[in-house]
């Protein structure tokens, strides 16, 4: 509702007949621009009306299009034309910038973590820390594979299991173990055909441990429910990816470990790992080959 005192601004492309006017005036809560001519507006008026107008109030002849649109600017509410047709509007353009609709029941519900079995595939140091940040959402069950069982899962009561039963299983599963030979791939169209179809899939390793294909095929046959992926092949993803189509996956530009601090500690780690190769010392992490 808008607030006491304040009108929202119309725009009226053209001379109407006064009956509508009128009832604009009555209602108290329009402030009313008109182009005052029974000859369509010029375009640059147009768009010069249309600016942080609420309301537009327009004509057959009225191309109403994405520069109309973003002219308009976000307080754009509603469209109103005096015509049946509608063929001026740029609809698909309309549709992407369209409000909220009214509340529903289940409107934008997903899966919740509460009383779910997670599946953590490689419970290493990431994996692990991922796991603690899952627990104090009541998640049921945790389930981890990978090549051995890990003594620190049991401060998350992690269960070590074969990576087919973690898959059927698991209500969620991700993915944080690293890209080698054996896990490149991995994630298959076999996998994905385990999987719950009501299961939602994660990757937060390296893109290449997901067949991609595989993945869209499941995401787009309701196989399996959605997908979260902070990793991909390539990075980015090309704008026209046949993954970004989809309304039940979610793509982020590897932003992990995007904070200042997180950076910062990855810099000084890569410079001490480079010191201690040059001088001959303990490099703190290094990647025994």
């Amino acid at each position: 509702m808008q607030s006491a005192g304040k009108l929202m601004k119309v725009f009226i492309t053209r001379r109407i007949p006064q009956e509508g006017l009128k009832i604009l005036s009555a209602a108290g809560v329009c402030e009313v621009s008109q182009w005052d001519s029974d000859e369509p507006v010029p375009r640059a008026d147009l768009l010069k009306g249309i600016q942080g107008a609420h309301g537009l109030l327009c004509l057959l002849s009225d191309k109403i299009d994405a520069e109309v649109l973003e002219a308009a600017g976000p307080n754009l509410k509603v469209i109103s034309t005096l015509s049946v047709g509608f063929d001026h509007l740029a609809i698909d353009e309309i549709k992407k910038r369209g409000g909220w609709s009214s509340w529903k029941p289940l409107w934008l519900c997903g899966y919740g973590l509460s009383g779910s079995t997670v599946g953590v595939i490689g419970l290493g140091r990431i994996g692990m820390a991922i796991a603690q940040r899952l627990m104090p959402f009541g998640v049921k069950r945790l389930l981890y594979s990978g090549r051995t069982a890990k003594p620190h899962a049991a401060e998350v009561n992690g269960e070590f299991v074969p990576l087919d039963t973690l898959v059927s299983e698991s209500d969620f599963i991700v993915v944080s173990c690293s890209l080698t030979p054996e896990t490149q791939g991995m994630c298959d169209k076999s996998f994905f055909s385990k999987m719950k179809p009501t299961a939602v899939f994660i990757n937060t390793s390296r893109g290449a441990v997901v067949n991609q294909e595989h993945l869209y095929e499941a995401l787009s046959s309701g196989q399996i429910a959605a997908a979260g992926l902070d990793v991909t092949t390539p990075e980015p993803l090309p704008t026209n990816h046949q993954l970004l189509t989809l309304k039940n996956c979610v793509v982020l530009p590897h932003i992990g470990s995007a904070t200042y601090s997180t950076r910062g500690v990855m810099s000084a780690l890569a410079a001490q790992n480079l010191l201690g190769g040059l001088q001959g010392t303990d490099m703190p992490s290094e990647l025994t080959l």
